[in-house]
């Protein structure tokens, strides 16, 4: 986003609502479609967006 100067209230006003953006914020889930929107706003892959950690917090 910095890289592309694209604030989160644009993502807002172009299809990404709030709930969505806390969840953002906050480190939690969010849907497929939600990083296709993503990716869509941000002319970009999951792969740029996506990192996976070996976390094990999730498997207790």
């Amino acid at each position: 986003m910095e890289k592309r100067n694209i604030s989160q209230y644009y993502l807002v006003n172009n299809g990404i609502d709030y709930r969505t953006m806390q969840q953002l914020r906050n480190n939690q889930n969010i849907t497929a479609s939600t990083i296709e929107k993503l990716c869509r706003i941000l002319s970009c892959t999951p792969n740029d967006i996506l990192t996976f950690t070996d976390d094990d917090t999730h498997n207790k």
